[in-house]
């Protein structure tokens, strides 16, 4: 409802996810009041593209090169994907929505090239019918060591297909090793796989999403991926709303200043919710002890309701302060080592 997404792209509704530890424990989780919808970035961004087009935009396809300036002029230098020529585009400025390690980021905005990041890798498979351990309704999200030694491993059901994959920071990992295994463990690994696909996940905001004169980034140019989860399209297309709040504003005005108005409007909402969500990942994704650590976690009704009322509502709920204060007691009890791994 956000973003005015159409049924006919979501291409899965999930109502559950599994939490799996290193030691197989699993707890699942019901996602009550609603679903996470899920869509095919194959299609789902081909919808956007000719949204925009239908609302006004220009749509032009090429590979971004440099911007140039004379004077007053700023200018964007592309190649021209069908003629390979390249091509000069006036503008009076420029959003680098180009993704995480953004060429716009590292070349115009201070300190745009030092993101932190993981490594994601997934292939794409022929879904099976549903069976003992395949839902089409369900997500998997896998905490073990030997799948990832500092982010997860998943599942995720798209319909006819199935993204199965995971994701690490840590240099030198088998990334498709780690992945076979996934789907050997699974009892996917007779699925045809239709693609294989790697792409960087940032793991924080960039400090600047400006370079004070002509350039404004989003989405994960900016760095917006939720720690922890992974979750970017949600953050990502807040992030252009932003921007184009920004973009209005300066072309508007004049003042570079508006330009920072997409960094404050988006932290000023969401700042709180990262943060929370990096020190769980900071806390937990450090070892397999921490891993079945955090599933112990999961199986309390408090902690699922307070995570899953978060994620669908994008904020932290301040409702129940008693369950809060539980909470914190057992990641205390957990952190510390004053119980066990298996405690729940």
């Amino acid at each position: 409802s956000d973003f005015r997404i159409p049924d006919s792209q979501i291409v899965a509704k999930i109502t559950t996810a599994r939490m799996v530890s290193p030691t197989q424990r699993s707890v699942d989780i019901p996602i009550e009041n609603g679903y996470v919808g899920m869509v095919d970035r194959e299609f789902f961004d081909e919808f956007l593209r000719k949204r925009a087009a239908k609302a006004g935009a220009q749509r032009l396809t090429g590979v971004f090169q440099k911007i140039l300036r004379d004077g007053e002029k700023t200018q964007v230098q592309y190649r021209d994907r069908d003629t390979g020529a390249e091509t000069l585009l006036e503008t009076k400025l420029v959003i680098g929505a180009d993704g995480a390690r953004s060429s716009v980021a590292r070349a115009e905005v201070p300190d745009g090239e030092k993101i932190p990041y993981v490594i994601a890798y997934h292939e794409i498979i022929e879904a099976p019918k549903p069976n003992a351990t395949y839902d089409p309704m369900r997500c998997d999200v896998i905490y073990d060591g030997n799948i990832s030694p500092d982010f997860y491993g998943w599942v995720f059901p798209h319909g006819g297909s199935a993204s199965v994959g995971m994701g690490t920071g840590l240099d030198g990992f088998d990334l498709k090793d780690a992945t076979a295994k996934l789907r050997r463990a699974a009892g996917l690994e007779g699925c045809k796989t239709i693609r294989k696909e790697g792409a960087p996940i940032p793991l924080k905001p960039l400090d600047r999403w400006d370079n004070g004169r002509d350039v404004v980034l989003a989405g994960d140019a900016a760095g917006v991926v939720a720690p922890s989860s992974g979750e970017g399209i949600y953050y990502a297309m807040v992030g252009g709303q932003v921007a184009a709040t920004a973009a209005s504003a300066f072309l508007k005005t004049g003042r570079v200043r508006d330009l920072k108005l997409a960094r404050s409007l988006f932290m000023r909402e969401h700042k709180t919710v990262f943060r929370v969500l990096a020190s769980m990942q900071n806390a937990y994704y450090r070892s397999d002890d921490r891993r079945e650590r955090f599933v112990s976690l999961c199986h309390d009704v408090d902690v699922q309701k307070l995570t899953f009322e978060a994620y669908m509502n994008k904020k932290l709920v301040q409702a129940r302060p008693l369950a809060h204060v539980k909470i914190g007691l057992k990641n205390l009890a957990h952190l510390t080592g004053l119980v066990g791994a298996n405690h729940v």
